[in-house]
């Protein structure tokens, strides 16, 4: 036996010409991260790193890099995502009980750019071949969905379409309001807005939580394939019962180029239904021609180049937002570029910066600690890994971190909670920051088969 971490990657011949990651791929245990025609899934367990706290993304980032300064690696590719991968999920708040993690896979399959691959990771001894590597693949596959085909290792299948509440079966799917009711959580609105007259803090960012019960039980990998098809300009996850699809990504990682993207503003495709003119023109005009949505956005991204401008030699953001168009909303959105600088020999990891950037004011508020304090004192629970970073990161230094947002946790084999939260600034109208939070409650309730 050895402790010293192995891994092999090996290439396969995948077409990705369709889009998506191939369906059998994805499973109720799988780790997953997708984006467009690019994505990863990991299998199995080989490590876990568990913390809580205020360190919590340092201590990660020590675990991480012991891990992988001594690892024998043999990686032809070299791209970002081959070689040791580890996939994590990390509590929103320092004080959450929520246990934030990353999570070291037996077996990591990746497509990027046309390129596919698989890499088989052990601290054992034993050797790791071409032909052993696509064997445990084979292995881990036929123990969930069946041994693949020749034709389906060649090939992407589009996901399956969403089924109604009424295909789900003879059980009866309930929706429930989580820790506050309507009526509170529109108190604790007005209550947030209170406050930010006061001249205490300039925004706040309240979430709610609903609960689901689906009496024929969950099934997660549908609700991956579902996101990852419906919603292709976001970034679809899943790691240990937490899975969603985030429009937003904290910090992208490759080489010494970081990247994010901010939103702050949001639209109600529905509300521009039977209107006349162009969708694109309605959203133009009420969100992107909002004084108040602006100016949540302007803070939101202000948040952030403040907080990555020490990392960075060079930094670069659009001068003006623009429209994110979802399926079921529209957001004001812009894109940051950054180059990173060199600091003492080191270029900073993927963890030392989201350090450094969470929580962004795009989910927590500004200034961070007056609007971390309300929150915990006006919602009434723990957001665990809601609004948290989720993602990936590699040895190389590489990695993607979205918030994770548009979301769930999948509680129990019948149950899941579904969050959602809303910028609130002066202004804020508590109607319509309850209609928001169902606009974005959508993408999860349609994926669990409940019209919304």
């Amino acid at each position: 036996m050895t402790s010293t971490l192995r891994t092999l990657t090996v290439p396969l011949d995948v077409d990705s010409s369709s889009g998506g990651l191939p369906s059998f791929l994805v499973r109720d245990d799988v780790l997953c991260w997708s984006r467009r025609e690019n994505g990863l899934v990991g299998f199995g367990e080989l490590a876990r790193f568990t913390a809580s706290g205020p360190d919590r993304f340092l201590e990660a980032d020590i675990w991480w890099r012991h891990l992988v300064i001594e690892a024998d690696v043999t990686d032809p590719l070299e791209i970002p995502g081959t070689g040791p991968v580890a996939f994590g999920s990390f509590a929103f708040s320092k004080t959450s009980a929520f246990e934030s993690r990353l999570i070291l896979p037996e077996i990591v399959v990746g497509i990027r750019d046309g390129q596919s691959w698989l890499t088989q990771l052990t601290l054992d001894d034993v050797e790791l071949t071409e032909a052993g590597a696509l064997a445990a693949l084979a292995g881990w596959l036929s123990s969930g969905v069946g041994h693949p085909t020749n034709s389906q290792l060649l090939s992407f299948r589009r996901p399956i379409t969403t089924t109604s509440a009424s295909q789900l079966g003879d059980g009866k799917v309930t929706l429930e309001s989580g820790s506050l009711s309507e009526t509170a959580w529109k108190q604790a609105v007005a209550d947030g807005v209170a406050e930010i007259r006061t001249g205490k803090l300039e925004k706040l960012v309240l979430a709610r939580d609903v609960v689901a019960t689906l009496p024929d039980g969950v099934n997660a990998a549908n609700v991956l394939r579902q996101l990852a098809g419906r919603y292709r300009e976001c970034w679809t996850y899943g790691v240990d019962g937490l899975v969603g699809a985030t429009p937003e990504m904290l910090i992208q990682v490759e080489g010494r180029t970081a990247q994010a993207r901010v939103l702050a503003g949001t639209l109600d495709r529905r509300d521009a239904e039977g209107l006349d003119g162009s969708p694109m023109e309605y959203a133009e005009r009420v969100l992107a021609g909002s004084e108040k949505q602006r100016h949540e956005h302007e803070i939101a991204i202000q948040s952030l180049t403040t907080q990555l401008a020490p990392f960075s030699e060079a930094m670069n953001a659009h001068s003006e937002p623009f429209i994110l168009e979802l399926p079921n909303v529209w957001h004001l959105a812009s894109d940051v570029k950054a180059e990173l600088a060199d600091i003492e020999g080191h270029v900073p990891t993927c963890l030392a910066l989201i350090n450094a950037l969470h929580p962004t004011a795009a989910v927590c508020g500004t200034p961070t600690l007056v609007a971390g304090e309300l929150i915990r004192e006006l919602e009434h629970m723990d957001r665990g890994p809601y609004a948290g970073p989720v993602g990936w990161l590699d040895a190389a230094g590489n990695g993607e971190w979205g918030i994770a947002l548009r979301g769930a946790i999948i509680e129990s084999p019948t149950t899941v909670r579904l969050y959602a939260g809303c910028g609130i600034v002066d202004g804020s109208v508590p109607d319509a920051e309850l209609a928001e939070t169902w606009a974005k409650f959508r993408p999860m309730l349609e994926s669990l088969g409940i019209s919304s």
